[in-house]
């Protein structure tokens, strides 16, 4: 299975269950905003929310032009690369993790942003109607984000 996932899902296998050590769940290609497309969104034991970015190249973190727009829906950012990324590229004051498909260290905790009440509320339920969409899907393989495919 594992040569089924492009190397960006790779990374963020890894960082899902790192963060599960953390107390963490992740989940994967979340939509926080309409044109936003999150690659992990973990939700905290005290509800925090974390927005790892997966970059599996240099190229592709050259071409990222929205991740600062993701800042606005986590209480923290972080970036996740393997290990022979240069980390030198990323901004210094966002969170770093090292990780490939097994698992992942938190090199460098992003700082905090709190979330307001009511934007926490909103991507909470986006978060839990997204895993349990997700997890519908696995088990009625005709449903899809948006519905119940014709």
């Amino acid at each position: 299975m594992t040569q089924d996932l492009a190397p960006g899902q790779l990374l963020a296998r890894g960082v899902c269950r790192h963060l599960l050590q953390h107390g963490f769940v992740g989940i994967e290609e979340v939509v926080p905003a309409p044109g936003l497309r999150v690659d992990v969104m973990a939700l905290g034991p005290k509800g925090e929310i974390w927005i790892v970015e997966c970059k599996s190249s240099r190229d592709d973190y050259v071409s990222d032009r929205k991740w600062q727009n993701y800042l606005e829906w986590a209480d923290r950012f972080f970036w996740a690369v393997g290990p022979d990324f240069p980390t030198d590229l990323l901004p210094p004051d966002t969170g770093l993790i090292i990780a490939d498909g097994y698992g992942a260290e938190i090199l460098r905790m992003g700082p905090e942003s709190k979330l307001a009440g009511a934007r926490r509320k909103v991507i909470t339920q986006k978060f839990a109607r997204h895993a349990a969409l997700r997890l519908r899907a696995f088990r009625d393989p005709g449903v899809t984000a948006s519905g119940i495919c014709p």
